[in-house]
């Protein structure tokens, strides 16, 4: 342990993390093969990682509101 560290620290004064809703949360989602290979490929092409592109892809789709239409046959 560090010369520095101390055994004890007083939070009383601690204030909440202003950049909390910005966090993200770790979640389990089922994607077909096809719909990860997709984001892989781009992944590559763009050199961000895929699970990146597809959060940004799904906050587009939030922040503008997009509505899914789905039709059964």
């Amino acid at each position: 342990m560090a010369d520095d560290m101390r055994d004890e620290y007083d939070f009383g004064q601690a204030r909440a993390n202003p950049y909390s809703h910005r966090l993200k949360k770790q979640v389990t989602i089922r994607l077909d093969v096809r719909t990860i290979d997709y984001f892989k490929a781009q992944a590559t092409r763009t050199g961000m990682p895929y699970q990146s592109l597809i959060n940004l892809y799904l906050a587009d789709c939030a922040s503008n509101e997009r509505q899914l239409t789905l039709t059964w046959a």
